[in-house]
């Protein structure tokens, strides 16, 4: 799995947002507690707004807020909003990889990466992770 700058990033941004609860927080603000270009983090955050993770609130006082509960908000949730499919073969869903002859069972072993990629993010949430900080 390649995990980009712009996953990264949201991931951390969404955890940050997840340690300042309930307090809003501004994108600056984020930027600057996680080294994130601003430029590059208002485009993350417009698509983990759009993906339904945050609420942004405008105004002197706004920010970004949890959309719903840190415990109901998965690592792969995040991963998806800014990147789409967990794990692709030459850019497609790995279900679509078809093989023939001698490579025929690679197809498979796509899916079991894909499959296990999600066991991963798909069952850590953003307040596992901020437990786990806080313990560390």
């Amino acid at each position: 799995m390649y995990v980009s700058a712009r996953t990264d990033y949201a991931v951390r941004a969404m955890l940050s947002v997840t340690a300042e609860h309930p307090r809003l927080v501004k994108a600056a603000a984020l930027a600057a507690g996680q080294d994130i270009p601003l430029s590059f983090l208002q485009g993350i955050l417009l698509d983990l707004r759009r993906a339904g993770l945050l609420h942004s609130h405008r105004g002197v006082d706004g920010g970004y807020a949890l959309a719903r509960p840190a415990d109901q908000i998965t690592v792969g949730d995040v991963v998806r909003a800014v990147g789409g499919a967990l794990a692709t073969v030459r850019g497609l869903p790995t279900t679509h990889a078809t093989y023939h002859g001698a490579a025929f069972g690679l197809h498979d072993v796509w899916v079991a990466v894909e499959e296990a990629i999600e066991g991963v993010v798909d069952h850590k949430t953003l307040a596992e992770l901020s437990i786990i900080k806080e313990s560390a």
